[in-house]
């Protein structure tokens, strides 16, 4: 094997393993930041030998092991710990003995409950959220801090500066590696669900930059919701997000041009839309329903997804059902920027006006004076309407908004023939 094949095939390696091995070393050492330093020098070890040796035929194990030998020595030169390190000092030696396919059984034993630890304590309430989302993207999706930041547009040393107070932090705040119950458990959960639908939000309506999407960051988050439904298979909502990211993602082709350039949902050429995800995303909604109980935001706004993955064409879609669904998850989580999106269903199930009286009255909801989508969605009923030039208007305003280039293209186009007395298209 060729030397950049080499490389390849560690990154591969490490992308696949990294999480569940830093898991591990966390539920030994109980510190998420030395684990990871663990891991990383077991890295380092397999990038110094693997090129010469080759790969082993279970680099996992082999990683595991090495980074467990590490982590004996750690403990043994800071005298800390004792019980901790005789633990580790038995454990290793039974390991010794075990032939590769045992030791990866072994290694695997709590895998399960070690990744749910792991996500559980990367997105513990106590680190704000940007922290929680680098450090999230830094242990279990195995991004470097480089490709963080890249994927933010921020910069590196800010992103890494996040990383870093995020485990002292972690630390200081004696945070355990354990699974919570009950309400604790719900808490941490809804934060878990909120740092990968905002990874996943990211990808699929970047905020700013060049770039429309980044599909990157949308495959990541489903990722992580994928493997969180399988270790919280009980847990509705869970299942919910993950139906909605499945529902959403099947968009991703169709949501951009030839050229990059955003293309609106009524818009899209729906032969582009990914069947397999649709149905992988319907499958989720029915796993998540078949628990009972009252849905969820996220079971809620996949519901609404799901009204348009089932429609063939724009025509069909049921916007009166729709329309219904924002009014129930407006119930259950105030906010105007659902009042926003229920107008948009109000306008079309029951005529532009209509919507545009319910988009006039959060005109004065200061959480949304600098919201882009407010003039932009007021624009396209006046413009529906006829009364281009109060449509032009809020097209430039919404512009001016928007910190996303491609998005701030679209809204000028569509002033601009506004200008020219044609609704835009």
């Amino acid at each position: 094997m060729t030397a950049s094949a080499t490389q390849r095939t560690i990154d591969a390696v490490w992308r696949i393993e990294s999480a569940r091995l830093i898991a591990g070393l966390a539920r030994i050492v109980r510190d998420v930041g030395l684990a990871e330093e663990l891991a990383q020098d077991a890295l380092v070890a397999a990038l110094e030998r693997w090129p010469r040796s080759g790969i082993p035929d279970n680099p996992g194990a082999w990683l595991m092991a090495t980074a467990r030998h590490r982590a004996v020595d750690v403990l043994r030169r800071g005298q800390r710990l004792e019980r901790k390190h005789e633990e580790l000092g038995h454990e290793l030696e039974a390991q010794r003995e075990l032939t590769v396919s045992r030791l990866e059984a072994a290694l695997d034993d709590d895998v399960g409950d070690d990744l749910l630890r792991l996500i559980l304590t990367a997105c513990h309430p106590v680190l704000p959220t940007e922290a929680r989302v680098a450090l999230t993207l830094r242990l279990l999706g195995g991004l470097t801090t480089e490709e963080i930041a890249r994927a933010f547009l921020v910069p590196e040393p800010t992103v890494a500066q996040r990383i870093v107070r995020a485990k002292r932090t972690l630390a200081e705040a004696h945070v355990p590696f354990e699974v919570p119950r009950g309400e604790e458990l719900v808490e941490r959960l809804s934060s878990v669900l909120e740092v990968i639908y905002l990874v996943f939000n990211e990808g699929y309506s970047a905020t700013a930059g060049q770039d429309w999407v980044r599909p990157s960051l949308c495959e990541e988050a489903l990722r992580l919701g994928r493997i969180l439904a399988e270790l919280a298979p009980k847990e509705a909502e869970v299942h919910g997000l993950v139906a909605l990211m499945e529902l959403q993602a099947s968009r991703l082709r169709a949501r951009v041009g030839p050229s990059g350039e955003p293309v609106l949902l009524l818009e899209q050429n729906r032969a582009l839309w990914d069947r397999i995800l649709i149905q992988r995303g319907l499958v989720a909604l029915a796993r998540g329903e078949a628990l009972g109980g009252s849905r969820g935001p996220y079971a809620l706004q996949a519901a609404i997804a799901a009204c348009h993955a089932r429609a063939r064409t724009a025509e069909q879609t049921d916007w009166g059902r729709i329309a219904g669904l924002y009014g129930e998850l407006a119930q259950l989580m105030p906010s105007p920027v659902i009042e926003l999106n229920r107008a948009v269903a109000v306008s079309m199930a029951s005529g532009p006006a209509a919507g545009l009286a319910l988009v006039d009255a959060l005109s004065s909801e200061r959480s949304l004076q600098g919201y882009h989508l407010l003039p932009s969605v007021r624009g396209d009923l006046l413009a529906k309407l006829g009364r281009f030039a109060e449509a032009r208007e809020e097209f430039e305003r919404a512009a001016s908004l928007t910190r996303n280039e491609r998005e701030r293209k679209l809204l000028f186009d569509r002033a601009a023939a506004c200008s020219r007395g044609v609704a835009p298209s």
